[in-house]
């Protein structure tokens, strides 16, 4: 989908600017719920990051387990390298980063920590990664074993909801450069 972005406009006021479906497909690759982003799109436009974020925050919260679910559902394990050129998975990568030094002790640390996670929970580990080193997911993945379920639930909507706020920030750098630059989508026309 080629979508003209006027030049000049920051990533706010592209955001805005953007038909409904295009607006909705951008806010995809910060967080996978469908109506999450359908949620949010429709409250546009916003005067500022702060009110976007908290737009998002509050569709966030209305999600029900099995939305909260769909967003897991694109995240890769911890420790993993997501593959692709896409944004999501180069912003998978870059939050991530912090085990890329990890030693091979710790790496199958983690591969282990991740299954019994998965097994417990029934879905992916989910941290804030950005400015963590492997060692520290991994502890924070070790403590989170102990909490029950619904603990655990409160646990991965915190995190989700601080990834998503990163995320969000980066989908406005990006889109915003693009207007700058006299691009569509991410690509010079």
């Amino acid at each position: 989908m080629t979508i003209e972005q006027p030049v000049g406009l920051t990533g706010l006021g592209v955001l805005n600017a953007l038909p409904v479906r295009a607006a909705r497909a951008e806010l995809l690759t910060c967080c996978a719920s469908r109506h999450w982003a359908d949620e949010v799109a429709a409250g546009r436009p916003y005067p500022g990051l702060a009110a976007l974020r908290s737009a998002s925050a509050v569709a966030l919260a209305a999600r029900d387990w099995a939305g909260i679910r769909e967003a897991l559902a694109a995240h890769p394990r911890i420790g993993d390298r997501p593959q692709g050129d896409d944004r999501e998975a180069g912003w998978s990568r870059g939050e991530q980063s912090g085990a890329d030094a990890a030693d091979d002790e710790i790496r199958a640390a983690l591969v282990a920590g991740n299954r019994a996670y998965e097994e417990r929970f029934g879905h992916v580990f989910l941290i804030c990664a950005t400015g963590l080193s492997a060692a520290e997911m991994l502890a924070a993945l070790r403590a989170r074993l102990g909490n029950d379920t619904g603990t655990e639930q409160a646990a991965v909507r915190y995190e989700l909801t601080r990834i998503v706020d990163l995320r969000l920030a980066k989908l406005l750098d990006a889109i915003g450069f693009g207007a700058r630059a006299g691009t569509t989508n991410g690509r010079t026309e």
